[in-house]
Parts: structure tokens; C-alpha cells; sequence
């Protein structure tokens, strides 16, 4: 019985999940805009509930201060419930979540992700090294980065934010991205950073998180 619900569950939130994707590819940064409904103070206050088991590694309003754990603050609240989405059934396995991300239902995910994306972001970027700074500067606009991820690399839809985000995580995820590590990623990321060295994504992620 609770493998058949399991099942109905995730055929259901499947099905939401490409639409709300299919409609997000479709309208590109003006769906962003259209799509952007104003704070809801009672998912938030919901969102905030239910975020406390996440506290501890990614810090109590989403600005993470562990080595290798992302900052979720002020994330697109798309982006979130994506995440946790593919995380709850197995389709981005990452052990750590597993106990967290199982028990959730989708109102669970819609409530935190309202909440994170709410938070202000607060980066604790390491000391600019100019060099780097420039070097993944240059990168950044000649792949055209700021096309998804807009200009200000904020993030939109399903799509997360950079700027700001912890060096190493940055570091981490590009690494995986590049070696199709990265399981339900969007292959696109794969084509954006063929080709870079490791230096060229040191370079990148020092960039992007030095970005407020």
C-alpha cells in the first residue's frame, strides 16, 4: 500500500514537474518575471517550521557556513522545490538528504522553498585575488553565463543563483557538471563548461562567489 501511494505520488509530481519546466523553457527570463508571485507570509512561516532539521548544515536562514554545503538563501523557490523534488525520489541521490528530503510531500517543498527564497543571501567570500577575479570574469561573459542564469547571476525559475554561493561548493559543482557527475543535471551545463580547465573553474567559482 505505502510503495502504490509512493508511486501514485511521484507519477504526480512528475507530471507537475514537466509542465512547470516546459513552461519555464518556453517563456525564457519573461516567464521569470510573469511567474514571480509576491512573498506569501504564511508559507514562509510555514517553510521556516519546517526548515529546522536543515539548520545545521545550511545554517538557520539557508546561509551555509560548512565547507562543501551550499548557501540556499534567496534561491528561486523553483529551483528549490526542483531540487528537493528529484532528491525525494532517488533521481539526484545524495546520501546526506536522503532523511530529509524523503519524508517531504510537495506542500513541504513549495513551504521551505518560499522561506529560503525569502532569506537574503550572505556571502563570506575569501580574500578577492584580483588575478582570478578578472580571469573568471572573462569567462563568465565569453560562455555567456548570465543568459540563464541572468546578469547579475541571481538565478531564475529552475534555474539556481551563483552569486554569492560558497567558492568551493561553486568549485565542486562545476567539477561534476563537467564530468556528467551529476546525476538529473540539465545537460546543458556540461556543453556551457567543455573545455575549461580546472584553473578556468577555480577561476569561475572565485568569480561567482565574490558576486553580491
Amino acid at each position: 500500500m505505502i510503495a502504490t501511494e509512493r508511486r501514485g505520488r511521484r507519477r504526480r509530481g512528475l507530471a507537475v514537474l514537466r509542465i512547470l519546466l516546459a513552461a519555464c523553457a518556453l517563456g525564457g527570463p519573461a516567464a521569470a518575471a510573469e511567474t514571480r508571485a509576491p512573498p506569501d507570509a504564511a508559507a514562509i512561516a510555514r517553510g521556516q517550521e519546517k526548515f529546522q532539521p536543515c539548520i545545521a548544515c545550511h545554517g538557520a536562514t539557508g546561509n551555509s557556513e560548512i565547507a562543501g554545503t551550499p548557501s540556499l538563501a534567496g534561491q528561486p523557490p523553483l529551483f528549490i522545490t526542483t531540487q528537493l523534488f528529484l532528491m525525494r525520489e532517488g533521481l539526484r541521490p545524495v546520501p546526506a538528504m536522503e532523511p530529509f528530503a524523503g519524508p517531504l510531500s510537495d506542500a513541504d517543498m513549495q513551504d521551505i522553498a518560499a522561506f529560503l527564497a525569502a532569506q537574503r543571501p550572505a556571502p563570506q567570500p575569501a580574500p578577492r585575488n584580483a588575478a582570478l577575479f578578472a580571469q573568471g570574469q572573462r569567462l563568465a561573459r565569453r560562455h555567456n553565463c548570465g543568459a540563464c542564469h541572468l546578469p547579475g547571476y541571481h538565478g531564475q525559475l529552475q534555474i539556481p543563483r551563483l552569486a554569492g554561493q560558497r567558492e568551493d561548493y561553486l568549485l565542486h559543482a562545476m567539477v561534476e557538471y563537467q564530468a556528467d557527475a551529476r546525476p538529473a543535471a540539465d545537460t546543458s551545463m556540461s556543453a556551457a563548461l567543455f573545455g575549461l580547465s580546472r584553473q578556468d573553474l577555480a577561476a569561475l567559482a572565485h568569480y561567482l562567489s565574490q558576486r553580491r
